[in-house]
């Protein structure tokens, strides 16, 4: 699959060219967050706020009562941990169009569980106010600016950087509170979001040539997560629903899928992949996602135990499998 470099850095040069009033905030980690080149490109619009990423929340907060449009850039740990207080009372509770892109989301760092944002979803999502985008490939990371700059209040972004795939058509950008439907079937329903997406899709093709049908989605609207062909995917399978996350099981994709199946009374047989109650140590991505379960052949054990078979899958199967860019079902007109 082709992959780009440096998406976010080399898009928010370009969408913010006709936006005077879009500035961008970094608590010392500018290059680390792809900021670096709106810096060089705008310096005037550009704020170095140190360590200090709480007075940076309340920094940005300000801007935004002056009818500024602050784009507030740091590893997501240090915006929900370290800066929650400031964002629930000084952005959430007056509304205010602060944009927060948090880089590495979940366990995509070595840096252990200092730096990895693993309940950034279970807090950001229980704010008043607050809209929760998640991007999951290259399209997503160049479309989300757009989304996030049209929602009225404050946004949370759970963003990626680095070499990404695209796993989406460029022309299908990112839509707010619109699943991405990538396959159709009534025997299981996956729903991924994130970088779990990408370890969805060969498990799903795999799951194709055994028979089974799937219906998968990928979630990029945490809050709100309200779209009908959510419900409608969560109604209908036949051996249940399974969620893939790149966070704990509390409070995020697992536990939207399990509010509206108590809340419609669907009777349906949930199965939360992701950090099942714990921390993560440090070491590479794959290596986390594999331990953790959060990786593909964990999504067909997963399928296996729903269905109450066995599928002769082995791991080495997975690497055999041709992902390509894929064309999501649900259309604009969907809305």
């Amino acid at each position: 699959m082709e992959t780009f470099s440096r998406v976010h850095a080399k898009n928010l040069v370009a969408w913010a060219k006709d936006k005077p009033k879009a500035v961008v905030l970094s608590a010392d980690l500018t290059s680390s967050c792809e900021a670096d080149a709106f810096r060089d490109a705008f310096p005037d619009r550009f704020f170095s706020m140190g360590v200090a990423e709480q007075n940076m929340l309340s920094f940005a907060a300000g801007l935004a009562r002056e009818g500024f449009l602050p784009l507030v850039h740091t590893f997501a740990v240090f915006i929900f941990r370290r800066a929650y207080d400031q964002v629930a009372m000084s952005v959430a509770y007056p509304n205010l169009p602060v944009k927060m892109f948090g880089f590495l989301p979940g366990i995509s760092t070595p840096g252990g569980a200092t730096h990895q944002a693993v309940e950034d979803v279970a807090l950001m999502r229980t704010l008043p106010n607050m809209t929760v985008l998640e991007t999951g490939d290259a399209t997503e990371v160049e479309s989300v600016l757009d989304v996030a700059a049209s929602v009225p209040g404050p946004v949370y972004v759970r963003m990626l950087r680095g070499d990404l795939p695209r796993l989406f058509p460029a022309s299908e950008p990112f839509r707010l509170d619109q699943p991405r439907v990538l396959s159709r079937g009534k025997d299981l329903t996956i729903l991924s979001g994130g970088l779990c997406t990408e370890e969805a899709l060969p498990a799903v093709a795999l799951l194709k040539t055994r028979g089974v049908a799937v219906e998968h989605l990928h979630i990029s609207t945490l809050k709100p997560c309200n779209h009908p062909a959510i419900l409608q995917a969560l109604a209908q399978p036949k051996h249940g629903v399974l969620t893939l996350e790149n966070h704990l099981v509390q409070g995020g994709l697992g536990s939207i899928a399990a509010e509206k199946i108590a809340e419609n009374g669907l009777g349906v047989k949930l199965f939360r992949l992701g950090l099942q109650d714990t921390f993560a140590h440090g070491a590479s991505k794959g290596y986390l996602m594999r331990e953790y379960g959060l990786d593909a052949f964990a999504l067909v054990q997963a399928a296996e135990r729903a269905l109450k078979t066995d599928l002769n899958i082995r791991r080495e199967d997975l690497a055999q499998v041709q992902v390509d860019a894929v064309p999501s079902e649900a259309k604009a007109e969907d809305l």
